[in-house]
C-alpha cells in the first residue's frame, strides 16, 4: 500500500515501458543535495524545493525565517533499473552528517533538518533499514537524527535555486561547501557516478 499518491508513475518511450521513482531527501542546504545527484547514473531529474511545512506555496525567505516548518529538499526522480533506492539513500548518508539535529555545518534551523520522505512503504523499509545498519555500525558515536516521515504536499523552490551551483560555481558558499560534498561523494561512489 503506497502512502499518498506518490506512486512511481510509468513513461513510455517508442515500444518499452520504464518505471520511474521519486526520492525526496533533505539534508541541509538544497543547493549541497542538488549538485551530488545530479552526478548520478539513472538519476533523471533533480529539483530544490521545500517540504513538510504548512504554509501554502511557501517562499525561500519563509522558509529561512523558520516559520512555515518546511525543509529544503531535493526531489529526485530515478530509474530504479540502474540505481537503486537504496544506493541513492548511501548517497545521502554519505554526503550529510545525519547526527546534528536541525544543522549541516553553519546552516543552522529546522529547514536544514536531515529527514527522508517516504513514497512507499518500501521506501519506508528501506530507510528503516539504513539507518539501523548504520547505527549498529557507528556504536558508541553519535546516534542517526533523521526524521523519515510520509511524503507530504512537495513545493518546488524558485528558479534561481534550480542547478545553483552550475550557475554560480565561483561563488564562496559553492567552493567552501558544495565542492567538498562532491570531491566526497567521487571518493566513496565512484562506481555511481555519469561516465
Amino acid at each position: 500500500e503506497l502512502l499518498g499518491d506518490h506512486s512511481p508513475s510509468p513513461y513510455s518511450s517508442d515500444m518499452t515501458t520504464t518505471l520511474r521513482d521519486t526520492a525526496t531527501l533533505g539534508g541541509g542546504c538544497f543547493w549541497c543535495l542538488d549538485e551530488v545527484f545530479r552526478h548520478l547514473r539513472g538519476v533523471e531529474r533533480v529539483e530544490s524545493g521545500y517540504a513538510g511545512g504548512t504554509a501554502q506555496h511557501p517562499t525561500y525567505r519563509q522558509v529561512c525565517e523558520g516559520w512555515t516548518g518546511h525543509a529544503e529538499v531535493v526531489q529526485i526522480t530515478f530509474d530504479p533499473s540502474v540505481i537503486s533506492y537504496r544506493e541513492l539513500l548511501d548517497v545521502f548518508f554519505t554526503v550529510h552528517d545525519p547526527t546534528t539535529l536541525n544543522r549541516q555545518g553553519a546552516d543552522v534551523g529546522t529547514q536544514y533538518r536531515s529527514v527522508i520522505f517516504v513514497h512507499s512503504n518500501e521506501q519506508r523499509a528501506t530507510a528503516e533499514q539504513v539507518i539501523a545498519e548504520l547505527d549498529a555500525a557507528r556504536a558508541g558515536v553519535a546516534p542517526i537524527v533523521t526524521q523519515i516521515e510520509p511524503a507530504p504536499q512537495y513545493w518546488p523552490g524558485e528558479d534561481y535555486h534550480q542547478e545553483y551551483y552550475r550557475r554560480n560555481s565561483s561563488q564562496p558558499y559553492c567552493r567552501i561547501v558544495i565542492e567538498p560534498k562532491v570531491a566526497k561523494l567521487r571518493q566513496k561512489h565512484l562506481e555511481k557516478l555519469r561516465a
